[in-house]
Formats: C-alpha cells, sequence, structure tokens
C-alpha cells in the first residue's frame, strides 16, 4: 500500500479567522467548524487542512520553525497575481510582490503565525 498524507493540521490563534481567509482566497470549503476551536477544511484534491486553536494547547503560544511554512501551487501566473491582490485586504504581511522564485513565480505572506507560499506549479 502506497502512503499517502491525510492531512496537515495547524495552530492558530484565530480558526474562524483562517476558516474565512483559507475559503475567500486560497479554495477550501469549511467542512466542520467545532466552536471557533477546530476547523476542518478541503481542497479540490480532497486534501484536508485542520485549524486548532492555541486556546487547547497547554499554552497558548504559537510558533513554528523558522522557514516553515506551507505552499500552494496555482495554474500560471495570473493566477497567482489575483491571490496576491485579493490578500491586500486582509491582515496578512508579505515577503514581497509576486516575482520570480527559484524556479518559479510566486510570493509568500504571513498570516497568523504561519508562512505560506503561493507559486506556479515549476515546468
Amino acid at each position: 500500500m502506497q502512503m499517502r498524507l491525510n492531512h496537515i493540521n495547524l495552530v492558530v490563534t484565530d480558526v474562524a479567522k483562517a476558516i474565512r481567509l483559507f475559503e475567500q482566497h486560497l479554495g477550501f470549503t469549511c467542512l466542520e467548524n467545532r466552536k471557533d476551536a477546530v476547523g476542518v477544511m478541503k481542497n479540490e484534491e480532497n486534501f484536508i487542512l485542520i485549524f486548532w486553536s492555541s486556546k487547547l494547547n497547554k499554552t497558548t503560544t504559537v510558533s513554528y520553525p523558522e522557514n516553515f511554512h506551507i505552499g500552494f501551487y496555482q495554474q500560471d501566473k495570473e493566477a497567482v497575481v489575483k491571490i496576491y491582490e485579493g490578500l491586500k485586504n486582509e491582515d496578512v504581511t508579505f515577503d514581497s510582490e509576486p516575482r520570480k522564485l527559484r524556479d518559479t513565480f510566486g510570493f509568500y505572506f504571513h498570516f497568523d503565525k504561519i508562512m505560506i507560499e503561493i507559486s506556479v506549479l515549476p515546468a
């Protein structure tokens, strides 16, 4: 049997805000929101992403290792720019505008202690 990634669980300080951002800008659908403590999301490829409230941890501190990030591929540069433009009105910080990254085109942004990469699938 081939091993397949089942889900990723990310700790955030505001589950409702994470759900809204990922639904509006990153193509996820909320399957379940358990009292803003646990949010279960799914995208078109049936990938499951879980948001876990930091309030459920022994300490409410949220931290990830330096350079830890999650990344999402887009079809083309236009899709990357569209997401970038949509995120400008959100509570996120950008490392830069969309630009050449390694062998692709994209950008990084930070949301609730999580670094997220949006880029074009390299050819």
